[in-house]
């Protein structure tokens, strides 16, 4: 196992590490989605006068469509197949009518899942000087900075300024860009609630980018550092993939949050 992966599954043993990452992750409460009284006023006539084209496309107006089906997703992106497919559009709605209208609406104004609400977290923790260091929102300020500094913008435009400037190369957003001693750090960050699914898949994607190759040289002739971020349940032991994978991969530097600061001053 890596050095500081070793050290963060030993800090998620030892210490209250929930308690801590809290600080990084303060998941609240979810809320409910809204919807519109003009767009719900809508539903209900379409729903009372049987008009199912209009209360499918009512509905598809909305945030979450409110039951899962194989079809939705094209009638979105392609409207004018609602008129073209009756029977398509009459066996939604079937199903729609037999839910009833509190089902309908409780399903449309469902909470996100907490693992939406988690990406822009770490970006807020950052943003309030956890690592002691220059926080800039734009590249210009980081470029013309000599101290330690973190980038913090949108994923898209740290991928662009990563890609142009250090040789990235995945269509993936960044969630850190530092510098510290003349080296320039990149990573994506997860914080993985449980194992299997849609977590593992989390887990290898951020891998992939760790693993990736950059273009050498880089337009800033610098030493790039890729790692990756975790914090959550691949810290327990057991043979679970995740805890596998930190055994097996020594090489990779996979670490908490929580011990971030410290490594980034170590470099």
């Amino acid at each position: 196992m890596n050095y500081w992966t070793s050290l963060s599954a030993d800090y998620a043993k030892q210490r209250n590490y929930l308690d801590e990452l809290y600080r990084v992750y303060p998941i609240v409460p979810n809320i409910r989605r809204e919807m519109s009284t003009g767009l719900w006023e809508k539903i209900e006539r379409a729903y009372h006068e049987r008009n199912n084209i209009e209360l499918v496309k009512s509905l598809l107006k909305t945030e979450l469509f409110p039951i899962k089906d194989s079809y939705i997703a094209y009638l979105r992106k392609d409207l004018s197949a609602i008129e073209r497919n009756p029977d398509t559009v009459n066996r939604i709605a079937g199903c729609l009518i037999q839910m009833g209208l509190d089902k309908i609406y409780e399903k449309c104004t469902e909470p996100k899942e907490t693992n939406r609400q988690i990406g822009p977290m770490f970006k807020r923790w950052i943003s309030q000087g956890t690592l002691g260091c220059s926080i800039c929102t734009n590249a210009e300020e980081f470029l013309s900075l000599d101290s330690n500094a973190v980038l913090n913008m949108s994923d898209s435009a740290m991928k662009a300024f990563a890609k142009y400037y250090l040789g990235y190369n995945r269509d993936k957003g960044l969630d850190l860009i530092a510098r510290f001693n003349n080296k320039y750090i990149i990573a994506e960050t997860k914080f993985l609630t449980d194992f299997g699914g849609h977590q593992n898949a989390q887990f290898f994607d951020a891998i992939a980018t760790l693993n990736s190759e950059l273009t050498i040289p880089n337009r800033l002739d610098a030493e790039v550092i890729k790692i990756a971020i975790f914090d959550g349940v691949l810290y327990i032991p057991g043979r679970n993939k995740f805890y596998q994978y930190l055994t097996n991969n020594p090489n990779d530097t996979i670490i908490s949050s929580l011990l971030l600061r410290e490594y980034l001053y170590a470099l």
